[in-house]
């Protein structure tokens, strides 16, 4: 695995130091674009260093030069210019670009950074440097699990396939929406990674937790639902490593990796010493928890053994009076990121738009092969499939693949007949790529 290593220690410390906050504006201008890339050679660099579990210097190296709270603005800039920004682009009715790359770029960014941030918020050292954006983050989670239990009552994420009909600004706003479901079980880990800090964050941030977006019964809803989990054709499926998956009936009793975060994060809330003198048990919030108890058989038991704790937790709280909701005059820090960027650029949502279309989504033909030629320099072929947890899979049918197209060498095949099906759809990348990489 040595030999995979993708930045050297003094490399790293570089692409670490000159992290920076982009203005909405400047979203895929070309500063942007090498700060991106960067992100995301730092990001393959954390996986692979916590897959050999020996050290882990992009976690110390961002704690060292203060730039988690850098990871976490740009990670709600980027989620403000999907909000506001990308539908004002996908309406632009003229507007047919030739490559939609650079703009799923963009869209792409969201996920690198959550994805950066749940590989180094293991170590409560990164939760404590966070610092005040903590509190910007736990809204950030709270925001993005709430849209996974309001999609869950709507039949789930969307299917990855495209239509014919589509366009190509369709085609992104389905991968956007999809993407979507993906980020949000991200900060799902993310969140019970800062519930692991719960008896060291501030005053502010526990109550923001508890008592502002009351996290537990939330987390309840997400148990009850268990949007990663469906069924199709009277089979069990569960989403992981970006695709759903059909769970053999001898393994359905096992815990999968998402009940197990919403397990601990539950955990963790409801028995620590410090958020318990904070948490109100209102009726409501009663009732809620109850229903845990529903969900927490023997085979749970034995593979979580410390819900025992929150088991006998759960029967005192069947014979406990509810309290009242709380109406003390409470002075918190509040979170400034969303609001303040909010502000910064309230009735400018078109312009901002406007100008990205003329000026950085409309590339000419020579920028795009100079872009494609840095992103084929990113991505090594090697170093993602060393941190791939599984085989690839067929570009057309989803099945399992071991061919590679011999132009581009990005996308997989398990067969000649889907290769050809999915040409009209790959094709242009194809060329795109295989142009980048002769350019090197």
């Amino acid at each position: 695995m040595g030999d995979l290593e993708l930045l050297l220690p003094g490399e790293a410390e570089v692409l670490v130091r000159g992290l920076r906050s982009f203005p909405l504006r400047e979203m895929g201008s070309e500063g942007w674009n090498q700060q991106h890339e960067n992100l995301e050679k730092l990001n393959m660099q954390a996986i692979l260093d916590a897959t050999i579990s020996q050290g882990e210097p992009i976690q110390e190296l961002l704690v060292t030069h203060g730039k988690v709270p850098t990871l976490v603005e740009e990670l709600i800039t980027v989620e403000m210019w999907k909000q506001k920004v990308f539908p004002v682009l996908c309406r632009v009715e003229d507007f047919k670009p030739q490559n939609t790359f650079p703009i799923y770029m963009v869209v792409h960014h969201e996920a690198s950074i959550i994805n950066l941030l749940e590989t180094v918020f293991f170590h409560k050292e990164v939760c404590e440097s966070a610092e005040d954006t903590v509190l910007d983050l736990v809204d950030y989670c709270h925001r993005k699990l709430t849209l996974l239990v309001a999609r869950s009552g709507c039949g789930g994420p969307p299917e990855g396939e495209g239509s014919q009909d589509s366009n190509p600004m369709q085609e992104l706003q389905k991968q956007a929406e999809l993407m979507e479901f993906e980020i949000a079980l991200k900060a799902l880990s993310v969140l019970r990674y800062i519930t692991d800090c719960v008896d060291s964050l501030s005053l502010s941030t526990l109550s923001r937790m508890l008592s502002t977006h009351n996290l537990p019964c939330l987390l309840v809803e997400l148990l009850e639902h268990s949007p990663w989990n469906r069924r199709e054709g009277g089979k069990l499926q569960q989403f992981e490593g970006s695709r759903w998956h059909t769970v053999a009936p001898s393994e359905q009793q096992k815990l999968s990796k998402l009940d197990g975060q919403v397990w601990i994060a539950l955990y963790n809330l409801l028995l620590s010493s410090e958020a318990q003198a904070r948490y109100c048990l209102t009726s409501f919030a009663k009732g809620q928890l109850l229903k845990l108890r529903a969900f927490l058989t023997d085979t749970l038991l034995d593979q979580l053994p410390n819900l025992a704790h929150l088991q006998s937790f759960l029967a005192h709280l069947a014979l406990t009076e509810t309290q009242p909701p709380k109406k003390d005059l409470v002075l918190e820090q509040i979170p400034e990121i969303w609001e303040r960027l909010e502000r910064e650029n309230r009735g400018k949502w078109q312009a901002i738009a406007k100008h990205q279309l003329q000026h950085v989504f409309s590339p000419s033909e020579q920028d795009l092969r100079l872009q494609a030629q840095r992103w084929a320099e990113t991505y090594r072929l090697d170093v993602l499939e060393a941190v791939a947890p599984e085989r690839p899979r067929c570009a057309y049918c989803s099945a399992e693949a071991s061919k590679r197209c011999s132009r581009c060498q990005n996308e997989w095949y398990c067969c000649r007949e889907c290769q050809v099906k999915h040409w009209e759809k790959h094709g242009k990348t194809c060329v795109l790529a295989a142009q980048g990489d002769r350019a090197k």
